[in-house]
């Protein structure tokens, strides 16, 4: 990886993958399936959303146009907030390290200025434009959500994490 704006941006978006899985580490299944805000959403649903949600989809589908998992995609009625009842906690981390992974292995040889290969008619409008703004984007959401997970996790059980200056 010879870009040093690709390598400077998977750093922090590894970064944020680390701070994710990071803060959570020491709960057990309940209090990661437990909701603690109305909306009802749970920590592992929060870690599995952004496997599918963000790495899988921005970075497989979108980025790279991986056929079967745009088809996976369309065809799916699964809620990615709501893992199934039966996956377990390392499961669920498990899935969002093998994203990460993944969407890596494309990452490292990926042109920033590429357009994305597949582009999902449910947005409308709306779009970005190439690679950079595509992990610009699950930056920003993975960011977002480990900020709801320090949140979170205070809630839980007063943890608070260091953020070293």
């Amino acid at each position: 990886m010879a870009d040093t704006e690709l390598t400077t941006l998977l750093g922090v978006l590894n970064s944020k993958r680390e701070h994710v899985l990071g803060i959570l580490e020491g709960l057990d299944e309940e209090a990661l399936r437990r909701p603690v805000l109305p909306s009802g959403w749970t920590c592992l649903g929060l870690v599995h959303h952004l496997a599918l949600d963000d790495e899988k989809f921005w970075f497989r589908a979108v980025a790279a146009g991986e056929q079967a998992v745009i088809e996976e995609i369309l065809g799916s009625g699964e809620n990615a907030w709501q893992p199934a009842p039966e996956k377990t906690a390392e499961e669920v981390f498990a899935l969002y390290r093998k994203e990460a992974e993944l969407a890596d292995t494309f990452l490292a040889g990926a042109d920033l200025e590429a357009a994305p290969s597949w582009w999902p008619d449910f947005f409308g409008n709306w779009r970005l434009d190439n690679l950079r703004e595509v992990i610009l984007h699950v930056i920003t959401e993975t960011a977002t959500h480990a900020g709801h997970l320090d949140a979170v996790r205070e809630l839980i059980d007063g943890r608070q994490r260091l953020v070293l200056t």
